[in-house]
């Protein structure tokens, strides 16, 4: 019989599992000897990721003596205790190796929206489930507030949302009541009467149609709490049949759950971040476009995850002119936020002095910015407009060319070149005249639409060119329209840019400002203004 002199303690630290954003880092082992083999017995072992640690100990009591005819059995076939405790470790390795793969996939989640999804998949996975949902509420009422399925689809969302909160695990947690604790909620067979729920209550009669809508029987609940923001709100997953977690099920989805809920609330402050800047962003662009005889008007602005320099404008001037005007500056982020509103400031100044010089505009502002921030520059383009003549005199600094479409042409509209604000001692270019006919759009832009195509740049206008060329003639009179298909044709499919877009304001002009929750923080800001000339 195998003999053990020390006691071999092993105790697994479980609140090092996590580190290095969500990580699951190597667990310590700590091996101190002493004791009795006897000893070996005593629930000295934490309870960690599910594993119970209790280990029992084989009786030490002297053998009795063997018959004759019975052999004497060899000790192999008798698990030691050194084999019990090597198997528990392996068990307890294993889950700290499921813990550090899916944490590791949370924390490579760009955005919220990702990582919830990758919330539902991994938790699913935990506790064994195959559909699930989670609802983002957060306690502070500061939002955003959204629900995402697993498995679900919109109209199964819609009827659960029916189900009266108090009636659920989960919507229980949600409104904060002081027995919310999540867990189990199996519901009762069909045509078993009404047997009281988790809470004593008895089941609510539409939580029972709702279920047996769906098919599910079951479902296991865990409330989202930061120790920053406090509760951000829930998850649930469901079962097809009457089941439950087992215990180590729940041990590892509540390690996985309370470490999630960290990377959830910063996600959730990025996005509000994000929201508030592009918020800003927005409300230093025009509300809405003018109206003038002559001219249709049309914009589309969407506004970086880092909320970029972009913008547009469009003014009326004296005696019936029209001043347009897009540009880009520099950088990202709040300070090129604010920069992006003092220079369209500036240029809208400047224009309605001199607006019909469009070279002198550009010239005022580039000297106000080698002064004022001598650090940034920037690229712009201002057209002086004459929409009864059917006249544009324009002039650009380090601009991409303005586009002319039309039935018989589309075009390039051949500018000088010229460098970017700020970047010479001295900026100067001639302007360049051209004439639209009747029907046909001028569209100015900034190169994030160009970037953002993926291609090289000389492709990029190729391809600006090929969807400005296949609009078709019954949108062509709109210039709205002419956007859209611009942008749906010279972008990715995925592009988070080719969001609906808003229905005309009051004046005639339509206009799109949508913040993004962008998959790559390097995205850049997109504006378009075309004007439709009659």
């Amino acid at each position: 019989m195998l003999d053990i002199d020390p006691r071999v303690r092993v105790d697994v630290d479980s609140l090092m599992a996590a580190q290095h954003d969500l990580g699951v880092c190597d667990a310590i082992w700590r091996i101190a000897p002493g004791g009795k083999a006897d000893a070996m017995s005593a629930p000295h072992l934490p309870k960690v990721a599910g594993m119970d640690p209790a280990v029992t100990a084989v009786p030490q009591t002297a053998a009795p003596t063997p018959a004759r005819t019975a052999p004497t059995p060899h000790p192999a076939a008798v698990p030691g205790p050194s084999t019990l405790i090597q198997d528990r470790l392996a068990g307890m390795v294993s889950d700290l190796t499921t813990l550090h793969e899916l944490t590791e996939r949370l924390a490579r989640a760009r955005d919220l929206d990702a990582s919830l999804h990758e919330f539902l998949r991994a938790g699913a996975a935990l506790v064994g489930a195959r559909r699930g949902l989670i609802v983002l509420e957060p306690s502070d009422g500061l939002g955003p507030t959204t629900t995402v399925g697993l498995g679900l689809g919109r109209a199964d969302l819609g009827h659960i949302e029916t189900v009266p909160r108090t009636a659920t695990s989960y919507g229980r947690i949600l409104d904060g009541l002081p027995d919310a604790r999540g867990g189990s909620d199996v519901l009762p067979e069909p045509g078993a009467g009404t047997e009281p729920g988790p809470y004593g209550i008895p089941v609510d009669p539409r939580h029972r149609e709702v279920a047996a809508r769906l098919g599910y029987a079951a479902s296991y609940a865990l409330p989202l709490t930061a120790e920053a923001t406090g509760r951000l709100g829930a998850a649930v997953w469901l079962y097809d049949e009457q089941a439950e977690p087992s215990d180590r099920q729940r041990d590892l989805a509540g390690l996985y759950v309370r470490h999630a809920a960290e990377h959830l609330a910063r996600m959730l402050e990025v996005e509000r971040s994000r929201s508030r800047l592009a918020t800003v962003a927005e409300e230093l662009l025009p509300s809405r476009l003018p109206r003038i005889p002559g001219v249709r008007l049309a914009a589309r602005h969407h506004t970086g995850p880092l909320g970029g320099g972009d913008w547009y404008d469009a003014l009326p001037l004296p005696e019936g002119a029209l001043g347009l005007a897009v540009g880009s500056v520099t950088g990202a982020g709040p300070s090129a936020v604010a920069a992006m509103g003092r220079l369209r400031a500036s240029l809208r100044a400047y224009a309605v002095m001199e607006g019909e010089d469009p070279v002198a505009v550009l010239s005022d502002l580039e000297l106000l910015l080698r002064l004022t921030e001598p650090a940034r520059c920037a690229t712009a383009l201002f057209a002086y407009a004459e929409p009864g003549q059917r006249k544009i005199i324009l002039a650009g600094a380090g601009h991409a060319p303005p586009l002319l479409i039309g039935d018989h042409r589309t075009e390039y509209v051949e500018t000088t070149l010229s460098a970017p604000l700020g970047m010479l001692s001295c900026w100067e270019a001639p302007s360049v005249e051209i004439e639209p006919a009747p029907g046909e759009t001028v569209l100015l832009y900034t190169d994030g639409l160009l970037r953002r195509t993926g291609d090289p740049m000389d492709r990029a206008y190729a391809r600006l060119h090929a969807a400005a060329a296949g609009v078709p003639r019954a949108v062509r009179d709109d210039p709205a329209a002419v956007c859209d298909h611009i942008l749906r044709t010279v972008l990715p499919a995925d592009d988070p840019a080719l969001a609906p877009a808003a229905p005309a304001g009051p004046a005639g002009a339509t206009t799109a400002s949508a913040a993004m929750a962008a998959t790559e923080d390097g995205v850049e800001d997109i504006v378009l203004l075309a004007a439709r000339f009659d």
